[in-house]
């Protein structure tokens, strides 16, 4: 994790970490508040922007009113984080309540107007998020307003890497059907179900190398992935930071500016998967997460990653922003892909149905412990999160304030979203 000491390369599978972004809002109105440093202080005593609570940790964010849980070190499960991000969101509201503050959940916040209210971190690493700034402007959505989980898998050595690369890679398409809870910003449906993503796939095209097509390109080695992919994002971003900013970049030069869906980080030795909107309540998080990490282990151990190459990136993107858009109701028609999991075409599926279809497989082989079965019943019944709040709100404005609020319940209560409980 960001800011920790990088542990020894752990073998695939072996371990889990978990990234968790929240907003800050006002109690009442819930308008967003942006006093990370001031809960980050609360914290620790000082001025700090990280605080170390034993095996978690809490962080900053770019954006004044986001705020980070972590686990600070793999941890071999992922059941067992339910209750230890639940006792973080805990005492950070405790504190967050003398200031009158509270966390909301979700993966963008629905009428936040970034261009006016995104404040960037002013401390430790400030000169960094200026710089971000001064390139890409970070007053808009896919900057200043946008919460996600990062779910971290490890890798020892380049034949681990070049399988757990090529797996996530396949993965990846299908995960916003599953994880998808922002269907509004700017106070109105956006006509999408992943908001957040269909904002973030574009948000450093400014810098073209350091997004790809989001989805990450085939490659099987790590000194492969530097001379493709980090060499020319490095390249590329002191030209633009040069020419067209008349700036210097090169505090962006490191491997945390790739912003494709998902990341190596070899430095800590782990892939990064960014594309999991955060939901309702750790545990929707960790049932998200443990079923992302069960399909990219199905993949990495029946070595569909040998079919990576002949799954092209434009059918994995199409793909990927199907899903974007439509969620669990996304068509899925492509052959090659559903030949990955044992699936004739048939005329296609829904990504729901699909996720039916690898949820069943996933429990059968003991991946899935039957405390996380709930979230992820309630996405085969109900959909995702997504799809949820956007029929509570049912396209009225005046309806978002009561859905959010209960929203902020579930996170405190640790309970899912199944609608608002409001008069």
């Amino acid at each position: 994790m960001k800011n920790d000491a990088a542990p020894a390369a752990l073998p695939a599978f072996a371990g889990y970490g978990l990234e968790i972004e929240y907003m800050i809002v006002d109690r009442l109105h819930l308008d967003v508040k942006p006093i990370a440093d001031r809960l980050l202080y609360a914290g620790a005593g000082e001025a700090v922007a990280d605080v170390v609570r034993g095996e978690m940790g809490w962080s900053n964010e770019l954006a004044l009113h986001v705020f980070e849980i972590k686990n600070r070190a793999p941890s071999p499960t992922l059941a067992p984080l339910v209750d230890a991000f639940h006792r973080e969101v805990r005492a950070a509201a405790e504190l967050l309540a003398g200031m009158d503050a509270r966390l909301m959940p979700g993966g963008m916040h629905p009428w936040m107007e970034p261009s006016t209210e995104t404040r960037l971190w002013t401390q430790d690493r400030a000169a960094l998020y200026a710089c971000y700034d001064r390139i890409f402007d970070c007053r808009r959505h896919g900057w200043g307003n946008l919460q996600s989980v990062h779910l971290n898998l490890p890798f020892s050595g380049d034949e681990e890497f070049g399988r757990l690369h090529a797996a996530v890679r396949l993965a990846l398409p299908i995960l916003p059907a599953l994880a998808a809870s922002s269907p509004w910003a700017d106070k109105r449906p956006s006509g999408v179900l992943d908001t957040r993503l269909l904002m973030y796939r574009d948000h450093q095209r400014l810098v073209p190398a350091s997004m790809g097509d989001c989805i990450p390109e085939p490659i099987a080695t790590a000194a492969d992935y530097h001379a493709l992919v980090l060499a020319p994002m490095y390249r590329q971003v002191a030209e633009y930071g040069a020419v067209r900013c008349k700036g210097d970049a090169s505090e962006l030069r490191h491997e945390w500016l790739n912003a494709r869906a998902a990341v190596p980080r070899f430095e800590r030795s782990a892939i990064e998967i960014r594309v999991l909107d955060t939901q309702e309540c750790p545990l929707a998080d960790v049932a998200v997460a443990a079923a992302s990490a069960g399909l990219v282990r199905h993949l990495y151990d029946h070595r569909c990653a040998n079919a990576d190459a002949l799954v092209d990136t434009p059918v994995l993107v199409d793909i990927f922003e199907r899903c974007i858009r439509d969620a669990d109701q996304a068509r899925i028609e492509h052959p090659d892909y559903l030949a990955l999991f044992g699936l004739g075409n048939g005329g296609g599926l829904s990504a729901g149905e699909l996720w039916g279809r690898l949820l069943d497989r996933l429990d059968a082989s003991g991946q899935l412990p039957a405390p996380l079965h709930p979230p992820l019943q309630l996405f085969l019944q109900r959909g995702p999160l997504a799809r949820r709040l956007a029929s509570a709100l049912d396209d009225d404005p005046g309806r978002l304030r009561a859905v959010y609020g209960e929203l902020c319940e579930c996170l405190l209560d640790n309970r899912l979203f199944t609608g608002p409980r409001v008069a």
